[in-house]
């Protein structure tokens, strides 16, 4: 070429220079290149465009993991990024080696890399000669680092044993990668093989059990905690002659016998076999024995995780009891789910315990049980340790024939004995919920201690939270007590016990919480057990990840939940009947609790959630109030309510009922323009379809109904 021409085009020059051009997108997953670089990939010499796994397939698979560790660590620290690429062909066989040398970019929006780069042909040296102990890299510090990272992140991710063992087989050294590995433990004064990866199911059983006095490099490496490293089948025949036979079938030319210690204890040894000669430099030493280290302390913490996880599966399965046998009538499920850290068995408990018979508060005798379920504060081995010494009190007074509410009772009375004198920062105390149940007549006697109320769904899907009596939580006052309500399991409902966990887990408060909870109740249609699975899906599920309350940040809780079904007519086990279109809902209002008046109305509306008329609603909640403040200001008895719907959707009849003991009949007033009462019999008749007042045998009953109208219902 004369002084002034023109200069070639580049793909001319690099073309006479055997290198050519690819670019690679990771956002596309394209590959594109020249015609050079198409045939040093051994495809035909034209430009073409590879998919990621086309170009993959072209390449030593050991090296296609080091182009992703020097592509990101030249990205880190804004340099070329250089590695030598093993071409294989069809058959796994490598045809040539080549070098690239790129620039990569790093695209935050699109979170992909862009390289474009260089590949040329380069003579690979002999494993083992003076050249072929370089860097596969052309930096081999900058190799040895990416790899470590890459390496002690996998390792520390690493959760089980088989884990760290899978992350071991998988590590491609920078130069020298070993194609067998195995990992020896200790127990006595014998090795054994915890795992191993390049040999065949079975070709460990030799070494297995060896006696550490053995004359073999895994057992002096654990007797003398050093290194042991063998480059040549000569140097192992000649330092340990009475085991070499056991290795020499494998064949391997090189093997390095690593210490496995933790916190200054050997712990065990890790062999790494090389299928070509390796001289174990100062720097290929140094990333062995980082390796070493590095697995050690994943093996640590992997077995003491086991350790801990069967220790509290155990406590767990001792903890917590199967649900017996069978109920006549009922059915039962439970699901206990652990918090997601420390230990996995907390404070929460369920139970079920088997009352004796022959019981004069039923007609039925013998088939009583009780269900009890509860939450001891705290998140440790403390309060696990009170929650099963208190499931036991409960259990024992249970099984005396004591009734619910001295069984609440002597249980604080046993909780505050069990803590009492303890440090006044570590106080615990304990919620309950123990509910009483005969299977025959569907009558359920709660009492509480504390917990969440219970909530019943009705046959046709109808969720109520039944707001019962209680006291303090258990082990605060050992002179407590504990109120007992009566309810009725109507064929067909299903009873929801359960701890707070339930309801709060994923930041969510109580309200937040409940409505989450309240939507699978409603919407469910399956038998119990499926049901149970649907109420802790809701909270642990993928969903609930992206449905989180706004407590975000609290700490997740224990979970336990217990659902009792009773029956249907046709005895079907299903969670919903939809033959039985009858909801009730019953509640006494005590003198003593006119806050119970609020309850009565929030039951009413939650009975009444999918009436077609708001109005007829809030005039239904209007006159209930009205007729319930009448018995508490005008009486001295307490109230009951009863409350029901019947007929389907469209053509429903509600009728509200109030009883009380008193045989004062209401009367009509004309009270005046400023006077404070005297107008809830004139409302009745304004609001309501039909009404009346009911003499009983003592005392009377006073009802009114409200119909639903289809037009509105179509509306």
């Amino acid at each position: 070429m004369r002084t002034g021409e023109p200069l070639p085009a580049v793909g001319d020059v690099l073309t006479a220079l055997a290198t050519g051009l690819w670019h690679w997108d990771t956002a596309t997953e394209l590959v594109t290149v020249d015609a050079e670089a198409a045939r040093l990939l051994g495809l035909p010499a034209e430009r073409a465009t590879l998919t990621e796994a086309q170009a993959r397939a072209r390449l030593h698979p050991v090296d296609w993991n080091e182009i992703i560790s020097v592509v990101g660590l030249a990205v880190t620290e804004d340099t070329l990024a250089e590695v030598r690429i093993r071409i294989m062909d069809e058959r796994g066989l490598v045809v040539r080696t080549v070098r690239s040398r790129s620039k990569p970019s790093y695209d935050a929006d699109k979170k992909s890399f862009r390289l474009i780069g260089t590949l040329q042909e380069v003579t690979e040296p002999t494993p083992g000669t003076p050249a072929g102990r370089t860097a596969v890299t052309g930096d081999w510090r900058r190799s040895r680092e990416a790899f470590l990272l890459d390496a002690g992140r996998a390792l520390a991710e690493a959760r089980s044993t088989a884990e760290v063992l899978r992350v071991a087989a998988g590590l491609s050294m920078p130069g020298f990668s070993p194609d067998g590995l195995a990992v020896f433990g200790v127990e006595g004064d014998r090795l054994t093989i915890i795992g191993h990866h390049g040999q065949q199911p079975g070709d460990e059983s030799p070494f297995s059990h060896m006696s550490l006095e053995t004359d073999y490099p895994a057992a002096e490496v654990v007797r003398t905690g050093r290194a042991v490293y063998l480059s040549s089948p000569e140097a192992y025949r000649s330092r340990y002659p009475v085991t070499w036979p056991l290795a020499q079938r494998f064949d391997r030319q090189s093997w390095a016998f690593l210490p496995l210690t933790v916190a200054g204890r050997t712990m065990g040894a890790w062999m790494a076999g090389f299928a070509y000669p390796v001289a174990f430099t100062p720097d290929e030493r140094s990333v062995l024995t980082t390796v070493a280290r590095m697995l050690a302390q994943a093996l640590s913490r992997a077995g003491l995780a086991e350790s801990e996880r069967e220790l509290t599966d155990g406590l767990q399965r001792s903890m917590l009891p199967t649900l017996g046998p069978e109920i006549p009538g009922m059915t039962i499920a439970a699901r206990y789910v652990p918090t997601g850290g420390g230990l996995q068995v907390g404070g929460d408990w369920y139970d079920m315990i088997p009352l004796p018979g022959g019981s004069s508060r039923t007609e039925s005798g013998g088939g009583r049980f009780a269900l009890v379920i509860g939450d001891v504060q705290g998140h440790d081995v403390r309060a696990a340790g009170l929650m099963g010494q208190l499931r036991i009190a409960l259990r024992a007074y249970a099984s005396e024939g004591h009734r619910p509410d001295a069984v609440l009772s002597r249980a604080s009375r046993f909780l505050n004995g069990m803590t009492y004198g303890d440090d006044p920062s570590d106080t615990r105390f304990a919620t309950c919920l123990y509910v009483e149940a005969d299977p025959v007549t569907g009558v359920l006697e709660v009492a509480r201690a504390g917990h969440p109320d219970p909530a019943t769904r009705k046959a046709d899907g109808t969720v109520l939270a039944r707001r019962t009596a209680g006291g303090l939580p258990l082990g605060i006052d050992p002179d407590a007590d504990y109120p007992t309500t009566r309810i009725v399991l109507e064929p067909g409902e299903t009873l929801m016990l359960c701890t707070d966990g339930l309801i709060e887990t994923g930041g969510h408060d109580f309200e937040t919480g409940w409505k989450r909870i309240r939507t699978i109740l409603e919407s469910h249609d399956g038998d119990l057990e499926e049901l149970a699975d649907a109420l802790v899906q809701a909270v642990h599920g993928p969903s609930s990840h992206h449905t989180t309350g706004p407590l975000a940040d609290r700490r997740e809780d224990d979970i336990a939940v217990l659902l009792l079904s009773r029956q249907g007519h046709d005895s079907d086990d299903t969670v919903t009947s939809p033959s039985l279109p009858v909801r009730r809902t019953m509640l006494s209002v005590a003198q003593a609790e006119p806050e119970r008046v609020g309850v009565a109305r929030q039951q009413l509306r939650e009975l009444l959630h999918d009436w077609s008329s708001a109005d007829q609603v809030d005039s239904a909640v209007l006159l209930l109030s009205e007729m319930l403040t009448n018995v508490l200001v005008h009486t001295d008895a307490d109230a009951l309510l009863l409350a029901e719907v019947r007929g389907e959707a469209g053509e429903r009849r509600m009728r509200i009922e109030v009883t009380d003991t008193s045989d004062d009949l209401p009367h009509k007033r004309r009270p005046g323009e400023l006077a404070s009462s005297g107008r809830g019999v004139m409302l009745i008749e304004l609001l309501a379809d039909v009404w009346g007042v009911d003499p009983r045998g003592e005392g009377k009953s006073i009802w009114f109904e409200l119909y639903e109208s289809p037009d509105e219902a179509s509306a």
